[in-house]
């Protein structure tokens, strides 16, 4: 098997500043929530054993994180809790302080001969990174572990669709899409006297948080941490990929992977999710394709998105067309214009859409093809396209444990036509894809997708 160590694309220097005569190595982790397949981790550990140092791993935790609540929280913390202990097991303390990200990296960053930071591509982690770079007083170095190819070396700039950018991630593909040996960690940091939150008790620090307790925990569908990932990803390999080609687009099925919450954390890697595929007999190539497919191509054409389009969470990123068409049909007439209470609260006259609602509030998850009949019917039922938008915005990121992060918006985005084309022109819609109760009706069975998530509210 051919290993790699952190390829050079992957590293980017964020400031000028030298290697300081620190106490330790800071690895702070914001994106990459995880002990294993992390490159920000293991480029950490390599500068640490240069220095003869050791690394300590730091994570920033807000109350007013944009759009956060107590599901998203606890899946979170579920993972962290288990991160950290897989890190003291390699000799590696993590410390998680309550604050802004960037204060308590540049906090803890004081003591650090270097700051590692791993790559989010949303607004404000930006923002954060650019921060620690200015203000701190030793080299920030950035490493990208969220995507297998860095997105510098497939494009710079936005892809119109996955057909443009599909070409050239294969052309790259090869290179990355191999495995990569953990590092020997020289000297522990475990004795170090860094004091951080104590999380053994997820809800006692849930509780004393500032953030909106009124949307439950999952736990019982989803539970947070990179092991529960692996074991919910064994499953999907064993039983249910041979289905997947058939049934990826089959909502009353679970034949799909439900990596998206873990992928969201950092919880998972999707070099590791790749690499486990490409084990996989070749009789199921169909099936690993399609799969590969979603993994690579579509959910890094969503990161090429939410790093290169300026307004990746609002109307204004939508193509000229799609604004356009959707101005043009705005007087439309609509046969039922419902609030965002009444969406919320799956109060429709159309049981296929209350029930994927359901499957949202009850869950934190929706099966992928429900989605996308979700969000065009909130464009058909509210008064202008502008405001569906910020209402399928709202709601999609309050209660999906994947909502809030590239993949989410762009999903969003697509539903209003971005990477789409125009199609046959009709009410309300004007040129943008429509979708309706009666396809859901001819190409699966939406009766049974309504008994599924009937089963999955009662045992809620």
């Amino acid at each position: 098997m051919n290993f790699q160590t952190v390829q050079k694309s992957r590293i980017q220097v964020l400031n000028d500043a030298e290697i300081a005569k620190g106490r330790y190595v800071l690895y702070w982790m914001q994106q990459s929530q995880r002990a294993d397949y992390n490159h920000a981790l293991e480029y950490a550990i390599q500068q640490a054993n240069r220095l003869g140092q050791g690394v300590l791993v730091a994570f920033g935790m807000m109350d007013d994180y944009p759009e956060a609540n107590l599901r998203h929280y606890t899946f979170m913390l579920q993972g962290l809790k288990e991160t950290r202990d897989t890190l003291a097991r390699r000799g590696i303390k993590m410390v998680i302080q309550q604050g802004k990200p960037a204060d308590v990296a540049l906090k803890i960053g004081r003591n650090a001969s270097v700051i590692v930071c791993d790559c989010g591509y949303l607004r404000h982690q930006k923002a954060w990174r650019d921060d620690v770079a200015q203000q701190a007083g030793c080299r920030v170095v950035q490493v990208e572990s969220d995507v297998i190819i860095p997105l510098q070396v497939v494009s710079n700039k936005a892809e119109y669709a996955a057909r443009t950018i599909r070409p050239k991630i294969n052309r790259h593909l090869a290179a990355y899409l191999i495995d990569f040996e953990a590092t020997s960690v020289k000297k522990s940091s475990l004795k170090l006297d860094v004091k951080g939150l104590e999380i053994d008790n997820i809800e006692a620090v849930l509780e004393k948080m500032k953030l909106d307790h009124g949307v439950r925990p999952v736990t019982g569908f989803f539970k947070g941490g990179a092991s529960r990932a692996r074991q919910v990803f064994k499953s999907f390999l064993h039983r249910r990929l041979d289905n997947y080609v058939a049934n990826r687009n089959q909502p009353q099925t679970d034949d799909i992977s439900h990596m998206s919450p873990y992928l969201h954390f950092g919880q998972i890697s999707p070099l590791y999710l790749a690499l486990q595929i490409n084990h996989v007999d070749s009789r199921l190539q169909a099936a690993k394709d399609s799969f590969l497919e979603e993994l690579i191509v579509r959910r890094e054409l969503a990161m090429n998105f939410a790093n290169y389009a300026p307004h990746y969470d609002s109307y204004k990123c939508l193509p000229n067309w799609a604004r356009l068409t959707l101005a043009e049909h705005r007087q439309d007439p609509r046969e039922y214009v419902y609030t965002r209470r009444q969406l919320e609260d799956a109060q429709t006259h159309d049981e296929y859409w209350n029930a994927a609602m359901q499957e949202m509030r009850y869950t934190g998850f929706m099966h992928n093809y429900m989605r996308m009949y979700w969000g065009k019917k909130i464009l058909e039922w509210s008064k202008t396209p502008e405001h569906a938008y910020r209402t399928t915005l709202a709601i999609n990121n309050k209660y999906f444990l994947d909502g809030r992060d590239p993949n989410s918006y762009t999903g969003v985005a697509w539903v209003y036509g971005v990477h789409d084309r125009a199609w046959f022109e009709r009410p309300i819609f004007g040129k943008i894809r429509y979708m309706a109760a009666s396809g859901l009706e001819r190409k699966c069975d939406i009766k049974g997708y309504v008994r599924k998530v009937d089963d999955l509210v009662y045992k809620a």
